[in-house]
This record gives structure tokens, C-alpha cells and sequence, in this order.
């Protein structure tokens, strides 16, 4: 699967399909989510690690759309995203990886990353990105990923075959031209139990108040969200 455009490649359907359409209602939820479980405040420093260069959803980079205090978000990604800081002024765009921030400890009031967990690769590359999210967030941390058992597969839009085992699923990625999908650098998807995991075994998460939960779809449960509260 030829790839031209950055983040492109994640975004399999049409910008007026049903799952797109869907995909943007979730995320109004889990917007809502997030200011709830972090009880942000008006002045407090955001970070929103893992922003993406996509334009052709409305949805994409959902917290720089829709938080009001743009002054307060420093957008952070591998992307080139710079075009945020035109679209909404006031707001600071820093080119760094997720998984070796450059900030001081504790550099952000509030860290949000929606939809990156499962793009850094390994289970130990998970562990290390909320690490880096934990490290620089003084007060409350909040991800997203998709939950690897709800029946619709995200990026591909296929049911079920991402229930098999992780190298069997890869196989028919590969089998079927969807490469880039196969790779686990690109896709590694994720349980609740594997988030907890993830979670209790990152360095500087003991420092928080830290849960698991979800957001469903049709009573089943479609993204899984980590909050992390100061103790």
C-alpha cells in the first residue's frame, strides 16, 4: 500500500461516510470525557501529543477545534502540523516524537493524546509513551485508543479478523494489500486489561489517581480512555 501523505493512510474511508460520521460523534464524547475526568481550567497548559497533518476529516484534531482557550494547547507531533497555529491562533505547534518529548517535567497543567497509543509500536513503545505523557503533566493525563475488541476495525473498517491473534492478523493484512496495517510499528491495537497493564507498569504513574474506562457504540464498548489524576 503506496503512501504519499502523511496520516493519510489512517483514513481509509470517505469524510461523508457513516464511520466517519460516527467516528466524529465518539469524539465528541470523549472530548466531553476529557474535560469531565481532568476538570481542566481556564489558563492551564495543555498538551495534545500526537497531532496529525490529516485535513479531511472535520473531526481530526478534535481538541484544537473544539477547546475555546486556544492560547493554552501546545500541539505536539511527527507530522507536519504547523498549519494549526493558522487555523487557530494563538495555539503553538512543536515537531518532537511522542516517545522522547522535549519538555521539562511537568512542563503542562493537563496531557491529551486521542488516537496515537496504538500507532507507537510495541507493547514496551506504549509503556514509554505514557511515560512521556505522565512525566511532563503536572495535574491530570487523558488518552484514547480504540478497544482492539469492539467488532469494527477503525482504520480498516473490517469486522472481526482483528480478533485473531496479533501475527494471524497481520498475515491477512499482508495477504490482502493492506501492508501498512500489517506492520506493528504502524498498528498495534489494544484491550482494557493491556492499557491497565501498560498503565501500572509505566515509570511516573504512581504519582496519579489512575483508571480505565470507555466510551461504547451500540452498548459495546468502542474506545478505551486512561485518566490520570494528581493523587
Amino acid at each position: 500500500m503506496a503512501i504519499a501523505v502523511p496520516n493519510r493512510q489512517y483514513n481509509v474511508a470517505r469524510p461523508d461516510s457513516l464511520p466517519v460520521r460516527i467516528a466524529a460523534y465518539q469524539r465528541q464524547r470523549m472530548f466531553q470525557r476529557f474535560l469531565a475526568d481532568t476538570q481542566v481550567q481556564p489558563g492551564e497548559a495543555i498538551a495534545d501529543v500526537g497531532v496529525t497533518s490529516d485535513r479531511s476529516y472535520e473531526h481530526s484534531n478534535y481538541l484544537e477545534a473544539w477547546y475555546p482557550d486556544k492560547r493554552a494547547i501546545t500541539a505536539v507531533g511527527i507530522d507536519d502540523a504547523s498549519f494549526l497555529e493558522d487555523v487557530y491562533p494563538g495555539m503553538t505547534f512543536v515537531h518532537a516524537n511522542g516517545l522522547e518529548l522535549p519538555f521539562h517535567d511537568r512542563s503542562f497543567d493537563v496531557v491529551h493524546s486521542s488516537a496515537v497509543l496504538e500507532h507507537v509500536g510495541s507493547f514496551a513503545n506504549q509503556v514509554r509513551f505514557i511515560e512521556e505523557c505522565a512525566r511532563i503533566a503536572r495535574r491530570a493525563v487523558f488518552l484514547t485508543t480504540p478497544n482492539r475488541w469492539f467488532p469494527i476495525e477503525f482504520h480498516t473498517v473490517l469486522p472481526l479478523v482483528h480478533w485473531l491473534p496479533k501475527p494471524v492478523f497481520r498475515r491477512l493484512m499482508r495477504s490482502t494489500g493492506r501492508e501498512f496495517f500489517s506492520a506493528e510499528a504502524n498498528l498495534n491495537l489494544m484491550t482494557a486489561r493491556e492499557l491497565t497493564h501498560a498503565a501500572a507498569t509505566a515509570k511516573g504513574t504512581a504519582r496519579f489517581d489512575v483508571r480505565v474506562s470507555s466510551v461504547g457504540l451500540a452498548g459495546w464498548p468502542s474506545n478505551l480512555l486512561l485518566s490520570a489524576t494528581m493523587r
